[in-house]
């Protein structure tokens, strides 16, 4: 079967360079090309495209404005074309909040290793946009029409000095750890985030994070000392791994080669998990494309460590849940709206071993 796909992008340029690549992928044929979202929405209705690529800022009318109408309207998989810039990191991640299932950064075009990292992430992509769970579109007012009530966080103290609580996800990730942390009291223990996500990205999807929850949410920095109530996200340009120095847990940074194709990968953080912590750990694999954190979350389950896996039913691509599943890391598996509830019971000592 043959994935159709609209361009919507407003330089031609892009607009070849995109054709070329996609058309070069296996199972991907571009239909249609549309410079602007006017022309973009007439060729969806006579087109009848599978996957949608939308550049953010195009002429005639606002990229976001448009994502935002046809999420309501005529839902299908979008993925946003977006520059490695903080204004493209900010808009982008208001067009995961409004439905896009992922975002592909532009390439330097002077650059060949970037070129090509471009053209596989392109067919990735793509393919998993196709076969992705769309989320509900966002009401004028914010919230998620049909979604469930938002979660108000537990009373309690629940940062015991010995627990860490390390996350994991990629494609829907963005919404699915704001979810998950707007579930959780501000009395918690440390936690540590990978995000497969560009560097230019991860400080304003901190800053995001940090505004929409009870928790302090911050980028790692090399050494920092774990506080309990603070969420470390990995940046983009490093892996993430906890360590421990002088009796206290630090995060460490490393810009050691990419692990499964990702540099952070949630692979690397959840291994240090399993030596540094063990027992103490708490493991979180959330949506993804990959099997980016399977062994790492196995390691930990082996080391004592609980471990929770988002489900199908909640995933917007349920890759890395379910190969964390297939190799026997999960000692529980929940939809998106329970894993807080989960992990705040764990640290009760309620934890319920379900499968």
């Amino acid at each position: 079967m043959t994935i159709k796909v609209l361009v919507v992008d407003d330089s031609v340029l892009m607009r070849s360079l995109l054709t070329e690549v996609i058309n070069a992928c296996p199972n991907l044929e571009v239909v249609g090309q549309a410079p602007d979202p006017l022309v973009a929405r007439e060729m969806i209705k006579s087109l009848n495209p599978d996957v949608l690529t939308l550049d953010v800022e195009m002429p005639r009318m606002d990229g976001l404005d448009f994502l935002g109408r046809l999420m309501r309207l005529r839902p299908m998989p979008v993925v946003m074309i977006s520059s490695l810039t903080v204004r493209g990191s900010e808009v982008t991640l208001q067009a995961l909040e409004l439905g896009a299932v992922d975002f592909i950064g532009k390439p330097r075009m002077d650059h060949p290793a970037a070129v090509e990292a471009f053209r596989q992430e392109v067919g990735d992509k793509l393919r998993a946009a196709y076969s992705a769970r769309l989320r509900p579109a966002l009401r004028p007012g914010g919230g998620n029409a049909g979604a469930a009530p938002a979660v108000t966080p537990a009373s309690g103290d629940f940062a015991a000095a010995d627990r860490v609580i390390f996350i994991g996800a990629s494609t829907g990730g963005t919404e699915a750890i704001k979810d998950v942390l707007c579930g959780l009291p501000a009395s918690m223990p440390p936690i540590l985030m990978v995000q497969h996500m560009p560097e230019a990205f991860t400080p304003s999807f901190a800053r995001r994070l940090d505004g929409a929850c009870a928790l302090r949410v911050k980028e790692a920095e090399d050494g920092e000392r774990l506080q309990p109530g603070t969420a470390y996200l990995a940046p983009g340009h490093s892996h993430l791994l906890i360590r421990k120095a002088n009796g206290a847990y630090v995060c460490g940074l490393s810009q050691a080669e990419p692990v499964n194709r990702h540099r952070p990968a949630v692979d690397v953080l959840f291994q240090s998990a399993a030596q540094c912590v063990g027992r103490k750990a708490l493991g979180v694999i959330l949506t993804g494309m990959g099997k980016d954190g399977a062994q790492g979350m196995l390691a930990m389950r082996q080391a004592g460590a609980w471990t929770v896996g988002q489900d199908q039913d909640s995933c917007v691509v349920y890759g890395m849940p379910r190969e964390a599943a297939q190799v026997g890391a999960l000692e529980e598996v929940a939809p998106l709206r329970e894993v807080a509830a989960r992990v705040l019971a764990r640290l009760r000592g309620q934890g319920a071993g379900r499968m």
